[in-house]
Order: structure tokens, then C-alpha cells, then sequence
């Protein structure tokens, strides 16, 4: 079946493509007869225009990337291992709808890919999320468009919009709850204290509630893995089972590893909170209703995406154009996985 094009509407509504054109960009040069023959043969002809074409000529394409880590070089397994971006991404996607834009998401293999899915996109701006490496930027300041960057810490990043929580206070909460409720033995679970700032602020929090409460660091307690995945939790948690030291606590660096890690325990015959008292970060929706229901540091992540798309919107539309750094607040919200040591 054939496409309908412009020139049809314009052939059903006795008028000139041009004409067809101001009704659809709103241009107030035609009469409310003329407008709406030119809607009537829209409807009846089921006339889409080409958004491609316009966004050429216009220069913009009403259109905004979001940039994910890649796992297993696929956007959808990081839906899949990690809630997180699921609900980031639907605060995004519902501000930018409200302002008559569209959403498109892709994973970063390397800088040069990102830059050309951008270009071959034509799009407006970009949210990016995960690791923001020196030669990724040096990409982005080159591609020259509005950028809004999620939990970012580099120095080289402040050319951009970043939207962040206060990771190392919530690092702190984690670890003084536990500590209030009587626990020495506090073990901390990342994903790389080397590589990821996010993990090492909240390191820092947890540090800090130690020194405090005049507990000292033992690295023996600090566990790693490379992603955050319920499979990675389940690791870790039989690591924390077999391990022979008097572990009671644990302070995790997201609520999907701290299920996997309740998961691997349960599985070993332990108790939670009975044996161990276990503390995530995030309060995705699920958090709520697992069994024990998770204890966790909340940041309100579809605020955080709601944030990030009305940065990047102002910024595509020349509002507030002066760069900007949100740092959104954290709390602890207690529930069902802590409680006093016995």
C-alpha cells in the first residue's frame, strides 16, 4: 500500500502542499475553512508526516537519547538485571512526553559508536548514565549538544548538566543503622571500589559511621563484584555464608544485589534479620515486597529521571542554559531486613 504524502492531502483539500504544511507547523497564515479541510483530509487519508524530513530541515528532531551500560551487550538485560533504569528511564520518558518529545534508548559499546548513533539520529540532546570515561567526553564536547549526566564525579565533568543523590551520606545511614542496632561486624558489598565513584562515595559514608562509632576498617568485610545483578547477589551471599569471621551486618550499594544476597542466605538455612541484618540502597518498588521487605537508602529515581529530562529540555530550549549539578537528598527507610543484635 502506498504512503500517503503531502501531496495528496493537499490534492483532497483543494489546496497547495504548502498550504497543508503551515496547518500542521501551526503557522497562522491560512483561514479555519482552509484549516480544517486541510485536518479533515489528514484524518481521512491517515496522513503521518516525515518526521525525518522535518527534523533535517528544522535542524531538530523533537528527540532525546538515553545512553545505558551495556551488559551482555544488550540495553534490554540492564532492564532485565537492574529495576533501577526501568524506573529512571519512565521518569524521563514521562516529562519529555509532556513537553512533545520523543525517546530513544541505546547501550554505549565504545565513544565512537556513541557519537555516531547521535548524528545518525539527529538527536537534540542526550542522558547518559554509567561510566563517563575521559575519551567519552572528549566526544560529546566535540558532538556540541545539551548533555545532562547521571551520578558523575570526574572533574572533566562539569562541562555538562549531572544529576546525582548524596551517595556518601547514604553510605552513612546505611551503616549507622546498623551500628544503632547494636552490629560490630559490618560488611560492605560494591561493585568496584576502583572503578566506580558511586561505590566509593558511598564507601566513604560507610567509613565515616565506623570511625564514629570507634569501630575499625577491617578489609577482610569489603566484598566486590563486577556488576549489579541478582545472580552477583547470590555470589556474594554464599561467599558472606561460608565466610568464618563473626559477620552480622551487611550495607549493599544497591537493593538488587541485597535480594540476591537474602536469596543465597535463605537458601543456606540462615535468617534474616535474624543471622544477619541486611541494609540496601535505592528502595526500588520490589524492595517493598520481598520477604524480609528491605531495609534500604531511598532515592526517588523516577524524580531523579524527571530532573535529568527537564535539565536536557531546558537546555535543548535555551532555558537556564547555565550548567547545572543536582545533588538530590537520600533517607533511610527501615523495614524488615534489620533488627537489633541478639
Amino acid at each position: 500500500m502506498k504512503k500517503t504524502t503531502i501531496k495528496d492531502v493537499a490534492k483532497y483539500a483543494e489546496v497547495s502542499p504548502a498550504t497543508v504544511s503551515y496547518v500542521l507547523n501551526g503557522v497562522k497564515k491560512v483561514s479555519d475553512d482552509t484549516k480544517r479541510r486541510v485536518l479533515e483530509a489528514v484524518e481521512v487519508l491517515n496522513y503521518y508526516p516525515d518526521f525525518t524530513a522535518i527534523s533535517l530541515s528544522k535542524k531538530k528532531s523533537n528527540l532525546i537519547g538515553i545512553m545505558l551500560p551495556l551488559v551482555e551487550d544488550s540495553p534490554a538485560s540492564v532492564f532485565k538485571n537492574n529495576l533501577y533504569y526501568n524506573e529512571f528511564v519512565s521518569g524521563v520518558e514521562s516529562v519529555a512526553r509532556n513537553r512533545k518529545f520523543d525517546t530513544m534508548i541505546a547501550g554505549v559499546g565504545n565513544p565512537e559508536e556513541c557519537r555516531n548513533w547521535v548524528k545518525k539520529r539527529n538527536l537534540d540532546g542526550l542522558i547518559f548514565l554509567g561510566m563517563f570515561s575521559q575519551h567519552l567526553y572528549n566526544e560529546l564536547k566535540a558532538l556540541n549538544i545539551p548533555t545532562v549526566l547521571i551520578d558523575t564525579y570526574e572533574e572533566y565533568t562539569n562541562l555538562f548538566d549531572n544529576v546525582k543523590v548524596n551517595d556518601e551520606h547514604g553510605g552513612y545511614l546505611a551503616t549507622k543503622h546498623l551500628i544503632d542496632l547494636g552490629h560490630k561486624d559490618i560488611g560492605f558489598v560494591a561493585t568496584s571500589l576502583i572503578s566506580s565513584p558511586v561505590d566509593t562515595k558511598r564507601f566513604e559514608g560507610y567509613k565515616k559511621a565506623l570511625q564514629e562509632a570507634g569501630l575499625g576498617l577491617d578489609k577482610k568485610l569489603i566484598f566486590e563484584t563486577k556488576d549489579i545483578t541478582f545472580d552477583n547477589g547470590l555470589k556474594i551471599g554464599k561467599k558472606i555464608v561460608n565466610y568464618n569471621r563473626k559477620l552480622t551486618g551487611i550495607v549493599t550499594v544497591s537493593d538488587v544485589l541485597a535480594i540476591g544476597i537474602i536469596k543465597a542466605l535463605q537458601k543456606q538455612g540462615k535468617q534474616v534479620p535474624g543471622d544477619y541484618s541486611i541494609v540496601g540502597f535505592d528502595d526500588l518498588t520490589i524492595s517493598n515486597y520481598t520477604t524480609p521487605s528491605l531495609t534500604t537508602v531511598r532515592q526517588d529515581i523516577i524524580e531523579k529521571g524527571k530532573t535529568a529530562g527537564n535539565l536536557l529540555l531546558n537546555s535543548i530550549e535555551s532555558i537556564d542554559t547555565e550548567h547545572q549539578t543536582v545533588e538530590m537528598p537520600v533517607e533511610l527507610i527501615i523495614r524488615e531486613s534489620t533488627q537489633q543484635r541478639n
